[in-house]
């Protein structure tokens, strides 16, 4: 597979130069972002209700691929979740939620943080 160079500054682009070889994970990780950019910018409910649930989806499947580490899918479950609690379910409104006890806190953060500071 021959590599694309990059168009010369100045150049026109040409729509060879919108087209992308991706792996299936970094296309679908790809795709989730601009989804989530589009959300940001939608004007009507509507659209950013159908956005939510397909941002939902995409990174409950991208929290399930072996192409990312432990680590990297934790992360993607976290936000899956948090995706999900804003209201992807209810119309695109962001749920009421209470605030977190201090041992949910703890337990969201990856490293504790400490008692006190000097």
């Amino acid at each position: 597979m021959s590599q694309q160079q990059p168009p010369e500054f100045g150049s026109q682009p040409s729509a060879a130069d919108e087209e992308y070889s991706l792996p299936c994970a970094e296309a679908l990780l790809a795709g989730t972002l601009a989804l989530m950019t589009g959300h940001m910018q939608a004007c009507c409910d509507t659209h950013r209700t159908a956005m939510a649930r397909k941002i939902v989806a995409n990174l409950q499947m991208l929290g399930q691929m072996n192409a990312f580490t432990p680590h990297f899918r934790t992360m993607l479950w976290n936000l899956q979740g948090r995706w999900a609690e804003q209201g992807a379910d209810s119309g695109g409104q962001p749920a009421a939620r209470k605030a977190p006890s201090s041992a949910e806190l703890q337990r969201a953060l990856w490293v504790a943080a400490p008692e006190t500071v000097q």
